[in-house]
């Protein structure tokens, strides 16, 4: 009869700063884990809409195993980031995974376009939310200085490319959390 503990539920974060909330028509760009994918597409309910466009095989395979074994409905389509196979005006939320770098492995102009197709997808008002890695603080980026590239900032891409009111939503776990508004006219 004790109360649920965080770690009882790993993506509870991803979950809540997504806002996703039953009937949204959501879409997930990318996969480099499953279980969020699972997670978040779990909260739109049988009166919503879940979609995943997976860069490769390798991240289908994953985001199949983790919905069937979560027993989600959700549609997952191999398709590279710039030519997302969707209507326009067809998603509320967009939550791209960036954890494994596919925004920032992208050439500048493929993320312009990447960008662009977020936007294309979105319905006026609708939002994206893009989760990267955060950089480690404390001692662990003290000793890991120089180890790797500094994680991608989304921000600047969003801002450029047509997203309104584009914030920081906050950093947590290694999480990093950017939320864009598509805007309304």
């Amino acid at each position: 009869m004790f109360p649920r503990r965080r770690r009882d539920d790993p993506h509870l974060l991803v979950v809540g700063m997504t806002g996703v909330r039953m009937g949204d028509r959501i879409a997930q760009v990318g996969c480099a884990h499953g279980g969020r994918l699972a997670a978040v597409a779990s909260k739109v309910g049988l009166s919503g809409r879940a979609a995943a466009f997976v860069p490769d095989g390798a991240a289908a395979a994953r985001a199949r195993k983790a919905v069937e074994d979560a027993g989600v409905l959700v549609e997952i389509e191999v398709a590279p980031p710039t030519r997302l196979p969707s209507d326009s005006d067809a998603f509320d939320v967009v939550v791209v995974d960036d954890t494994n770098g596919l925004l920032a492995a992208l050439r500048p102009e493929e993320r312009v376009a990447a960008v662009r197709e977020l936007l294309r997808v979105l319905r006026p008002g609708g939002r994206a939310v893009v989760i990267s890695s955060a950089p480690r603080g404390g001692l662990g980026a003290l000793f890991n200085r120089g180890a790797s590239d500094p994680p991608f900032n989304p921000t600047p891409s969003l801002e450029a490319d047509g997203f309104k009111l584009v914030r920081a939503l906050g950093e947590r776990d290694g999480l990093a959390f950017v939320e864009g508004v598509k805007p309304k006219s």
